[in-house]
């Protein structure tokens, strides 16, 4: 059990582990969403200005999926713990589906982007909430003229609001990653970020996953099981 004591600020991130055992199939499961296209083809800029059709269907494609499948017990405990730490909590996932805020998690950074949002290609637009199915349709247009392509973070581009991130990570006293292999950057190294910090402030580190994350030697402790048996009994706020 992790110990969250009086003034105490958390930090937790959360991967591809914590979704999957809701029943969305990750990018690197065998059979999974690549669909046996290499990422090249889907999930990069390139792909996007070679075949943006190819691409829009691949996403309507995972927003389907999205929209079928629920929270599960780990989602509602840390939704949970939001609502008793309030903005003692800073919540950052690397999964781009809703299923924080499906779960009650009113301040969810999605680092890279979110499933069920768009944005212009070309304009300074904001994302703008999307749930439509582009599957067989010629990809939509703004105004300005560009087109409207998913609100994801692909292969090559920079991750968003890393500076917000990095800032509640360098104050934190408490870093939790949860259902992250730490096999992708920049998160893989959020762990080491959060625990080489000054003598004075060493923030304690802690890991929960079915299996040892490639980075485990930078965990204080490591909990291994199913995120949705595990973080339900995971935090203890101690009162004032």
């Amino acid at each position: 059990m992790i110990a969250i004591r009086p003034g105490e600020r958390v930090f937790v991130l959360t991967g591809a582990g914590i979704s999957a055992e809701s029943g969305l199939t990750t990018f690197r499961d065998p059979g999974g969403l690549w669909r046996q296209r290499r990422p090249e083809e889907v999930a990069t800029p390139e792909a996007w200005s070679c075949d943006p059709k190819l691409v829009w269907e691949f996403y309507s494609e995972r927003r389907q999926r999205a929209a079928a499948v629920q929270p599960n017990p780990a989602h509602y405990a840390l939704a949970k713990l939001e609502a008793s730490l309030g903005e003692r909590l800073f919540l950052c996932t690397q999964n781009v589906d809703p299923l924080h805020e499906r779960a009650g998690s009113q301040c969810v950074l999605h680092m890279h982007g979110e499933l069920m949002k768009s944005r212009c290609d070309r304009c300074l637009r904001p994302p703008f909430a999307d749930e439509q199915l582009y599957m067989n349709r010629d990809v939509p247009r703004c105004p300005c003229g560009g087109q409207i392509r998913p609100h994801v973070c692909w292969f090559g581009e920079i991750p968003y609001e890393m500076d917000t991130a990095i800032e509640r990570l360098e104050n934190s006293e408490v870093f939790v990653s949860i259902g992250s292999s730490g096999t992708v950057q920049p998160a893989a190294s959020f762990a080491q970020w959060a625990g080489r910090q000054t003598v004075a402030r060493h923030a304690r580190t802690y890991y929960v996953g079915l299996e040892d994350p490639v980075n485990s030697w930078l965990f204080d402790e490591v909990f291994l099981g199913k995120a949705g048996e595990q973080v339900p009994k995971l935090f203890r706020v101690e009162d004032v």
